[in-house]
């Protein structure tokens, strides 16, 4: 299969090249940067883009049997207007773009890069795929980001939006954020710890995406999750453990919300999420337990 990845230089792309290489894949990365960085393998056709404009790189898309867009700047930030405009457009452009470029008549395999932060804060509420979308900011983006990949049914393609929870990876994403500080023994829950952490390792995102671009069966949402979240606290103790660190130093949500902007209620709400769609249609997670699934990044 001809695969093409948007944003295939970021956290998840970059594996997931390799990884479809390694299947027999033919492989087209799009990203901003000028160059592929040194891990990019030999065999991967690179394009270099602003996605977020039209332009040629829209050619590439021809002839590929499937796109996986993954392009869209990092939310582990301070949030201002400035970085949540970002945040935005770098999603809707991109896909509004890649959609554009699909032939009217069309038999490609979309696989819409989501998160979980569709559904908003719902506290201990267990969210599956039909629930309702969430208020917020990260709820609004994700509903629009969907929405514009579900543009491309109209032309014949098969669109699945993959809401992907938190990613745990060795090389960077929520725990690259965390793991200095409880090696500087100032890491622990944040806020109360008792809101909702749902996660998946870097593994079975990886694994999850090969299952569903072999399953055409699949449309429409999937949650791309463990299916067992936990909450902050949880998340913290394990990590201090596998670390031998403390874990009991809180982070104060005034003091998250001063540091991070909005971004920062974000983290002290989350979701308790299911992969409803997955577990349904026969994935088997390698690392469906949080203790090693961390133990495995740490390792």
């Amino acid at each position: 299969m001809q695969v093409l990845i948007t944003g295939g230089l970021g956290f998840v792309g970059t594996q997931l090249s390799q990884r479809l290489l390694k299947a027999g894949h033919q492989v087209t990365v799009v990203d901003h940067a000028p160059h592929p960085h040194p891990r990019t393998p030999t065999q991967v056709c690179y394009v270099s883009a602003d996605t977020t404009r039209p332009g040629s790189w829209q050619e590439a898309i021809a002839g590929h049997d499937a796109v996986i867009n993954l392009a869209g700047a990092s939310i582990f930030r301070r949030w201002n207007a400035k970085t949540k405009e970002l945040i935005y457009n770098s999603r809707i452009l991109t896909t509004r773009n890649v959609v554009d470029a699909l032939p009217s008549t069309s038999a490609v395999h979309l696989l819409n890069a989501s998160a979980v932060g569709y559904y908003g804060p719902h506290g201990d509420a267990f969210l599956q795929e039909e629930d309702p979308p969430g208020s917020d900011f990260l709820a609004r983006v994700c509903v629009d980001w969907e929405a514009e990949a579900a543009k491309a049914a109209d032309k014949g393609a098969r669109v699945v939006a993959m809401r992907f929870g938190i990613i745990l990876g060795k090389t960077g994403g929520a725990l690259g954020q965390m793991i200095p500080a409880f090696k500087r023994f100032v890491g622990g829950p944040l806020g109360h710890g008792r809101q909702w952490f749902s996660w998946i390792h870097m593994e079975d995102l990886l694994g999850a995406i090969e299952f569903v671009l072999a399953r055409t069966e699949i449309q429409g949402a999937a949650n791309f999750c463990s299916p067992n979240p936990v909450r902050n606290e949880t998340l913290a103790h394990v990590l201090g453990k596998l670390l031998r660190r403390p874990s009991f130093l809180r982070t104060p949500g005034l003091v998250l919300r001063l540091v991070m902007g909005e971004f920062g209620s974000v983290l002290l709400e989350g979701q308790r999420v299911f992969p409803g769609v997955l577990l349904r249609h026969g994935y088997a997670f390698r690392y469906p337990d949080i203790e090693a699934a961390l133990a495995e990044v740490l390792a």
